[in-house]
């Protein structure tokens, strides 16, 4: 019955008009930005960062040559507690309040160090839940690695935004599926390999641990589109 619920709820939210993620930290980097083993991208008008890479330094560097203000993030979502995701999370120190949602499954020590934090309201996840209007989390999914991905709702569909797909991208899709129709998919795909999976969409953006990354674009030309950071993606 609360599963139920959750799935109304989901179905009631109305779609925001289509949204700009900005990708902060990549191992890949267009000119003037740096580029460094880890994942974070920014969801313009959110006000949410999606992970922060292996450092602060390189991510605070390539905030400012978006020009992403600090105090404009309102919340932050780690996907999992891999060094590559959350090395930048000293970002903290330069926001005002903000919201982080981690999964249940990190550390009592890092959600400890998270939750004494000035700045810090943690929010610990393990189910499909709502993140802010129009975003959820798809919860705690996996077994080994337990992780959690965002669904962003726009007028276009849902797009899944990905850390590095450690429970296997066909799993976080096949669950996803069930909400609606998925317009896309943007992260790290890791060593995915049923590429059968991603057929249909309309927006596949394979970024940082990706390893078939060139398979992938040769199997889906026209809607592949190139991860570094200094990219902006329209979803």
């Amino acid at each position: 019955m609360l599963e139920d619920k959750k799935l109304r709820f989901f179905h009631s939210v109305s779609a925001t008009n289509s949204l700009k993620l900005k990708i902060l930290y990549d191992n890949e980097a267009l000119n003037g930005f740096k580029g460094a083993f880890g994942f974070s991208c920014f969801i313009e008008k959110k006000g949410i960062l999606f992970d922060t890479g292996g450092d602060v330094d390189t991510l605070f560097f390539n905030m400012q040559k978006f020009r992403v203000d600090p105090l404009s993030i309102r919340i932050i979502v780690l996907s999992h507690e891999h060094r590559d995701h959350t090395g930048g999370i000293q970002i903290i120190n330069y926001c005002g309040k903000v919201d982080v949602f981690v999964p249940v499954s990190f550390s009592e020590r890092f959600k400890g160090w998270l939750a004494s934090h000035p700045n810090v309201r943690l929010h610990e996840i393990q189910e499909l839940g709502e993140v802010c209007e129009g975003v959820f989390t798809t919860g705690e999914l996996g077994q080994l690695i337990k992780e959690q991905s965002l669904i962003v709702k726009t007028g276009n569909g849902l797009t899944v935004i990905t850390g590095c797909a450690h429970p296997g991208l066909e799993n976080i899709l096949r669950a996803v599926s069930k909400l609606g129709d998925i317009y896309g998919v943007v992260g790290g795909f890791h060593s995915f390999s049923k590429l059968e999976a991603l057929k249909g969409m309309h927006l596949i953006v394979p970024c940082h641990c990706t390893v078939r990354k060139r398979e992938i674009f040769n199997l889906y030309p026209k809607v592949c589109k190139k991860c570094s950071a200094g990219c902006t993606i329209l979803i």
